[in-house]
């Protein structure tokens, strides 16, 4: 086993669930990947995520959807430094996000979704373009599965950090 999943398997319950809610905001999905323990190694807590994520409602989709900050306004933690790639655009591009993300909310309910990790301003708004046009249906799924990219994404970070701070 590596040493972050170890370590997230030997956590008591109320930790465990937290920590894995700092990677995705589902009440229900923190504590069915919490109650799944012990995984073998990052593999198999990916796929229980995804697995377990793609089993739940609309509901928990969204109230995952509701711990993200919009694209291109001021982030801290883990959506910071996703969304790096809006640090130093052009001031209109950042303004057209910030326009266009209302727009996206007043359609569908809650904010626009992206996998951010590596992604300039400009290619987020492409895709915010590109999206706003989709019928809810579509865009939820659409959204949930930006959510279950950036879960992995949190995952791998988070027992990767583990992993570090008992190698030191």
């Amino acid at each position: 086993m590596t040493g972050g999943v170890a370590e997230l398997n030997a956590l008591p319950a109320v930790a465990a669930h937290h920590e894995l809610s700092s990677c995705c905001g589902s009440s229900r999905w923190a504590a069915a990947i919490t109650a799944r323990r012990p995984f073998r190694d990052l593999r198999e807590v990916c796929s229980a995520a995804d697995e377990i994520w793609f089993g739940l409602e609309g509901g928990d989709w969204l109230e995952a959807f509701a711990h993200h900050p919009r694209i291109g306004e001021r982030a801290t933690g883990w959506a910071g430094d996703e969304q790096s790639g809006t640090r130093g655009a052009a001031p209109e591009t950042l303004q057209t996000l910030g326009r266009l993300n209302h727009e996206y909310e007043r359609k569908f309910g809650h904010v626009f979704l992206i996998s951010a990790a590596g992604k300039s301003a400009a290619e987020m708004l492409a895709e915010l373009q590109r999206r706003i046009d989709n019928d809810p249906a579509s865009e939820l799924r659409v959204a949930a599965s930006e959510q279950a990219r950036i879960t992995r994404l949190r995952l791998e970070k988070l027992l990767a950090a583990s992993r570090e701070a008992s190698a030191r």
